[in-house]
């Protein structure tokens, strides 16, 4: 989802920023820099340099909400019977750029729920100071990940819902970023 909106954003004339997890997926427009990260403090890292200088910002990427306490850079042999991990909470990207944003910034995120999906998107729209949230249900056949469609709702922070039918991630990109270029008005 990520790489298509940057590519509508692009094909718009924006230079674009798209900081991207290890995926194989390339892009095609020479307006887009693209900064690859392995892990989700590198991408923290990215998008916290990056976004003061920003009109607006597009986070998609579904991060974990949590990561291991500790990291091992060996394998761990069979030698316990019984293990356990400790998890840490996973510095919050949307949250800290919403602290950040300034009156001349449009931030927009993402929600994917699986049950009471309005509510809980309004609730992360707030808490994180975003413009508006595209949600997406792991409830609807052919939305969310490993698929080339999407079906999608934009709620803004006006409480004014859209909710489009499924479509291609391309074409929902387009309804993400005619959203934000009329907010940019």
């Amino acid at each position: 989802m990520g790489f298509a909106i940057a590519e509508v954003c692009a094909d718009a004339g924006a230079d674009v920023i798209l900081v991207s997890g290890p995926v194989s997926l390339e892009t095609k427009n020479p307006k887009i820099k693209l900064l690859r990260v392995q892990t989700a403090a590198q991408m923290y890292s990215h998008c916290l340099d990056y976004f003061s200088s920003c009109d607006a910002a597009i986070l998609s990427a579904a991060v974990a909400d949590f990561s291991p306490a500790e990291t091992l850079i060996k394998k761990v042999k069979r030698e316990k019977s019984d293990w356990s991990i400790t998890f840490k909470p996973t510095k919050d990207i949307a949250a800290e750029l919403g602290a950040m944003k300034t009156d001349k910034q449009i931030l927009v995120g993402f929600a994917l729920e699986t049950d009471n999906e309005v509510n809980h998107a309004v609730g992360k729209l707030k808490r994180k100071n975003l413009d508006f949230i595209v949600l997406n249900s792991l409830n609807d056949a052919g939305a969310g990940f490993g698929t080339d469609t999407n079906k999608v709702s934009i709620i803004d922070k006006n409480n004014n819902i859209d909710n489009f039918e499924l479509k291609s991630k391309q074409e929902v990109a387009v309804d993400i970023v005619n959203k934000l270029t009329a907010l940019m008005r």
